[in-house]
C-alpha cells in the first residue's frame, strides 16, 4: 500500500451468508474491533440484511454495501434490485462483476458496464472485479485478460466519476479455493491494472486509485499482502464472516 497516495479500503463481501440475526450479531462484533481503524471498512452483504447492518452501523466508521445491481432504474426484472432502491435506503457501495456473478449468473463484461453505469448515476460507490481463471493464468494472458475487463467496464466512465470506483483483483482459481496468489504474483496484477487507468485517465488518477486484492486474503497472509505497493486493501470472502478475522485483517491496513 501507498497511503500517501490513495485510500486502504477493507471490504468484506458476505456472499449468500447470514440472516437478519446473525448479520446483527457479527457487526456488533465488528464494530469495537474496527472503531479506529486507519484505513476504510466496509461490509458488503445480502440485499434482506441491508437494512439491519444499516441500522446497526450506524455512528460507526463501517460502510455498507450490496453484492450486486441491476442496469435499470424499475422494470420487470423478476428478483432483482435496482441502484435507486439502494440508494433509498441508504446504501454507499456496490460489488459489480463479482466472478461468481460472471460463472454462475451469466454476468458479462457488458453487463459489468451497465451495471456501473447505473451505480454512479444514483452515487453509488462501486467496487469493480476482474481476475482470470487458472487456466488463462497458465496460458499467460493474465495481464491481456484483466487489462480488457478493465477497459469494457469502464466504458464511459469519466476521470471525475472514476473517483467513486474502486478494483478488486480476484484470481478465480483463489476465490474460495484456500490458494492464494503469492504477494508477488498479486502485486503484478494489481500493478499492471494501475497501468491501464493511467493510460485511460492519467498518472495523476492512477496513482490515487484504489486497487484491493480478492483472493482468499485471511489474518495470516494479509501483512505480506498488503506490504505490496499496489495492493491498496481486500475484498474479503470467508474471513469476512467471523468478527476478529476481519478486525485482524484491518489492522493489517491500517498498520501497513
Amino acid at each position: 500500500m501507498n497511503k500517501n497516495l490513495r485510500k486502504a479500503v477493507i471490504a468484506g463481501n458476505w456472499k449468500m451468508n447470514k440472516t437478519p440475526a446473525e448479520a446483527k450479531e457479527l457487526i456488533e462484533g465488528i464494530k469495537p474491533l474496527v472503531e479506529k481503524a486507519g484505513c476504510g471498512v466496509v461490509v458488503c452483504v445480502p440485499y434482506v440484511d441491508l437494512e439491519t447492518v444499516l441500522g446497526a452501523v450506524k455512528g460507526s466508521n463501517i460502510g455498507v454495501g450490496a453484492e450486486n445491481c441491476h442496469w435499470e432504474n424499475s422494470g420487470a426484472f423478476t428478483g432483482e434490485v435496482s441502484a435507486p432502491m439502494l440508494a433509498s435506503m441508504g446504501v454507499q457501495y456496490v460489488i459489480i462483476g463479482h466472478s461468481e456473478r460472471r460463472t454462475y449468473f451469466g454476468e458479462t463484461d457488458a453487463t459489468v458496464n451497465k451495471r456501473i453505469r447505473a451505480a454512479l448515476n444514483t452515487g453509488l460507490n462501486v467496487i469493480l472485479c476482474v481476475g482470470e481463471t487458472l487456466t488463462q493464468r497458465e496460458q499467460g494472458i493474465t495481464d491481456e485478460l484483466v487489462a480488457m475487463q478493465t477497459k469494457i467496464a469502464l466504458g464511459g466512465v469519466t476521470k471525475e466519476e472514476l473517483k467513486k470506483v474502486m478494483i478488486a483483483y480476484e484470481p478465480i482459481w483463489a476465490i474460495g479455493t484456500g490458494k492464494t496468489a503469492t504477494a508477488q504474483q498479486a502485486n503484478e496484477v494489481c500493478s499492471a491494472i494501475r497501468s491501464v487507468i493511467a493510460k485511460l485517465y492519467g498518472k495523476d488518477a492512477a496513482d490515487a486509485f484504489t486497487i484491493q486484492y480478492g483472493g482468499s486474503m485471511n489474518p495470516k497472509n494479509a501483512a505480506g499482502l498488503l506490504a505490496q505497493p499496489d495492493v491498496d486493501g481486500g475484498l474479503i470472502g470467508g474471513a469476512s464472516l467471523k468478527a476478529d478475522a476481519f478486525a485482524a485483517i484491518v489492522k493489517a491496513a491500517s498498520e501497513g
